[in-house]
């Protein structure tokens, strides 16, 4: 299924301020343009590094940039399409301490 993605805005923002993250934003957005998703292991088969959170969450976490940053989504599989909703995006040391604060997202 085609993934819809929610919100771009918020990715080109980041990408904006962090300029060195831009190309591989762009590379993580065309691949989720091509991506067709049917379930949530398939995201693992677009991004083998991503991580599928436990206890019925929809949430993952993807390493871009060479595991420089880090962006948190919500997914939802529907009839006709996959929703991916991003949460957080930061760097990698922003993400360990949103771990450390909140203990949500280890896996």
């Amino acid at each position: 299924m085609r993934v819809h993605l929610i919100k771009r805005q918020t990715i080109e923002n980041f990408a904006y301020f962090h300029s060195n993250s831009h190309s591989s934003f762009e590379d993580w957005l065309q691949k989720v343009k091509e991506a067709d998703w049917m379930k949530p292991m398939d995201i693992k088969k677009t991004f083998a590094t991503a991580d599928l959170l436990g206890n019925g969450s929809e949430r993952v976490v993807f390493d871009i940039g060479g595991n420089n940053y880090r962006m948190v989504c919500k997914y939802h599989f529907g009839i006709t399409n996959v929703r991916l909703f991003v949460r957080w995006i930061g760097t990698h040391a922003d993400y360990d301490k949103l771990c450390k604060s909140k203990g949500q997202y280890t896996i």
